[in-house]
Order: structure tokens, then C-alpha cells, then sequence
């Protein structure tokens, strides 16, 4: 196999003067912005339509875009081919994000990284790879900084960080930190027990990626920061567990797999209400604690004989702001046509709900369904069973 081409990106985009600041101007930092998000078979879609030009960091990913005008993104990552990767003698080091945006709309892509400082000023091992259906370019960056990898862009479609493969199993690549962070997923209780997953993750994995793949269960917010050394096994302690396991985990993975496996899983009696979760290394030094607090994490998957008591349209009600930020797109199209086929509403209404963006229609949908009562609602919930059984669950109606 070739290999990848190697672009200095010294000129990028059209008229790129008016949008490279002078080194020895302050920068501003990015105004920050939350996408609205597509979930489809555990599947994550970001958009959102920047205003104008300027720096915008999403809130979910880390990403930062430098744009030279108005236009809407959309991006989504995309699994590396890791096989590609060795024969250039590279190595994921961060997520493949797949871009699409208006052309020449995007001057700078910051890609969020899990370096510390310290890796940072002994070596600057990071670069950016473009691949395309013409092949993949290595992209030098403009810019490292405590937090995100700099590239110029000039054509969009996969971008992700890479790092030179080691060439010898030395003892400072084994014990290489990196920033972390510690993620606890609540799982439905049943008669018995109650289980905590911990996640032991690179810091630029982002969480809504995680949640994704993990839709029955609930993320309970906790401050996650930590530092690991990857290639070594750590424990997890937490008194109250009826049990722990395993009891030493594996090695920290760094292949930035998109099905997130948790580390530990952690069986609690199930009226538990608050535990003290701790994270060792091999030391048995602490590297994460805290008080996590479990009550209210557990409302979507409250007992199913209580919700078959409510009616449909408190079912339907209870769920609304859910149903909004997680329906995809196309299950709401199919509802669309459903509900006509079924006489619930009429072309005109149908037709008014098409021309609104993905959350505008789902609140069309669901508060149109609601207003024409019980039969109306029960065949929204009938085919959203249907259409997406993982949200059907995920809301538990």
C-alpha cells in the first residue's frame, strides 16, 4: 500500500487573509453551542447551523469550527480502519469525524485530544489524517494546544488524530498518562439488584456517543477528570457493593472502539440511594472519587406496571421532552405516514409537519397526537414499538 500523502496546508482557503489572526493577536475564545442530535441504532448524527462566521466549540464533542460565513454542519464519527492505519505505521488517537458542510465554509478544524501537558512538552506526536475516496493525506498541524490539534481544511470528509506507532516497546511508552475520564451508567433495577457501570475512557470520547450505545441505561453526571496510565489494570472499591467485577480489569484500551465496554460493573442492593465509587491504580493509589448519589437517575425505566397504569396520553406526556431530543428523522417520517394511513391526522397536517427541522417535528408530532386523546396516542406508541424498539425501551412506554 502507498503511503499516505503529506499536505503542509499552506494555503487552504480561498482568501484565507481575512481569517488568520496575527500570532500576536488575543484569540477569543469559541462560543459554545449544543447540536441537535439524530440517534438511530445506537448511531449519533450532530447538526447545527452556525450563524456566521467566527469560532463555535460544541458542547458535546469538543470539536471547534473557525467558519468563514453562515452554513449548517453536520457530522457524525465513523469507524477507523485500523488494518489502514498500521500499514502507514499510525495509530488512532481520537475519534474519526465524518464532516459535511457548505464548501468553504470551514477555515480550521480543532480536533479535542487526551494529551497532558507533560507528553505535550517532551514530544508533539499528534497529526490529523484526511481520508477521502482518493485516499488518506496526513495533515501537519498549525497548532497544538493544552486542549485540541489545529488544522487548515480544505476539502471536507473524515478527519481524525493519529500518532506515530512506537518503534520499540520502551518502558516511558508503557507508562504514558493520559486524561481521562470515569463515566457511571445506572442500569434498570430489577427485584434483586441494581447495576453501576464504570467507564474508564480517554477524555476526548464524548459522553452522548456513549449514552448512544448504552440506551437503556441512565448516565448519572459526576465530575469525570482523572489521569491514567494506559497499558495498566486498575481496580474499582465501593463499600456498599454486594459485588465487584471484575475484581482487576484489563489493560486501559487506546483503539477508541465505538462500542464503549464499561471496565466494572457494580451490584448494589437496590435500595441503595448513595455509594462512594473509587478507582485505583496498581498502587492501589486513588486516581477518581467521589459520592455518587443514585436516586432520580432511574425515571425512563420506572416499573413497567406503573406505567401500563397511566393512560396513553400520560404516558406520551411524561416522555415528551425525551421523545423531542432523541426520535431520528426517519422514524419520524414513517410515524408521519403512519398516523395519516391510521386517519389521525390529515395531509394538511402531515404536510405542515414536514416542512419544520427534526426537533420542531417532533414536537408537532407528539403535541398534535396528544390533543386528539387516547386512541390517538395509543397509535403513536403502537408505532414507535414498531418503527424503534431501543427508544420504545429508552422511554420506557
Amino acid at each position: 500500500m502507498n503511503a499516505p500523502k503529506v499536505e503542509t496546508c499552506d494555503s487552504d482557503i480561498t482568501d484565507n487573509s481575512k481569517l488568520d489572526e496575527p500570532e500576536n493577536k488575543p484569540k477569543l475564545p469559541p462560543s459554545n453551542f449544543t447540536p441537535e442530535l439524530q440517534t438511530q441504532s445506537a448511531h449519533v448524527l450532530y447538526r447545527f447551523k452556525c450563524p456566521g462566521p467566527g469560532l463555535f466549540q460544541c458542547n458535546l464533542t469538543g470539536l471547534v469550527f473557525l467558519m468563514a460565513r453562515e452554513a449548517e454542519l453536520l457530522y457524525r464519527t465513523v469507524q477507523w480502519d485500523e488494518s489502514r492505519l498500521q500499514s502507514a505505521g499510525l495509530m488512532a488517537a481520537g475519534l474519526l469525524f465524518d464532516i459535511n458542510c457548505a464548501e468553504d465554509a470551514i477555515c480550521q478544524l480543532h480536533l479535542p485530544h487526551c494529551e497532558t501537558n507533560d507528553a505535550l512538552l517532551k514530544e508533539s506526536p499528534l497529526s490529523v489524517v484526511h481520508i477521502t475516496d482518493d485516499g488518506m493525506s496526513i495533515l501537519k498541524p498549525l497548532e497544538i494546544t493544552d486542549t485540541h490539534v489545529v488544522v487548515k481544511v480544505r476539502h471536507l470528509s473524515a478527519f481524525g488524530l493519529v500518532r506515530t506507532l512506537p518503534l520499540f516497546n520502551s518502558l516511558r511508552n508503557k507508562r504514558k498518562q493520559v486524561n481521562g475520564q470515569v463515566l457511571l451508567f445506572l442500569q434498570p433495577p430489577n427485584p434483586k439488584t441494581q447495576n453501576l457501570n464504570v467507564f474508564l475512557l480517554p477524555s476526548n470520547i464524548p459522553v452522548s456517543m456513549v449514552e448512544a450505545k448504552h440506551r437503556g441505561s441512565k448516565n448519572i453526571p459526576v465530575c469525570s477528570k482523572c489521569t491514567f496510565v494506559k497499558s495498566e489494570s486498575y481496580t474499582v472499591h465501593c463499600q456498599k457493593a454486594d459485588k465487584i467485577q471484575p475484581e482487576t480489569s484489563q489493560n486501559i484500551d487506546m483503539k477508541y472502539d465505538p462500542n464503549f465496554h464499561p471496565l466494572f460493573e457494580i451490584r448494589l442492593p437496590t435500595n441503595t440511594e448513595e455509594v462512594t465509587v473509587t478507582v485505583q491504580d496498581q498502587t492501589n493509589t486513588d486516581i477518581w472519587k467521589w459520592d455518587v448519589v443514585l436516586t432520580g437517575h432511574v425515571e425512563h425505566n420506572e416499573n413497567p406496571q406503573r406505567s401500563q397504569s397511566l393512560t396513553p396520553e400520560q404516558r406520551l406526556s411524561s416522555v415528551r421532552s425525551q421523545f423531542v431530543q432523541r426520535v431520528s428523522e426517519p422514524v419520524l417520517n414513517q410515524l408521519l405516514d403512519e398516523l395519516f394511513q391510521d386517519g389521525i391526522i390529515n395531509t394538511e397536517e402531515m404536510e405542515f409537519a414536514r416542512t419544520k427541522s427534526r426537533a420542531d417535528r417532533a414536537r408537532e408530532v407528539i403535541d398534535m397526537v396528544l390533543k386528539k386523546g387516547t386512541e390517538a396516542s395509543s397509535s403513536l406508541i403502537a408505532h414507535l414499538h414498531e418503527l424503534d424498539q431501543n427508544l420504545f425501551q429508552t422511554l420506557n412506554l
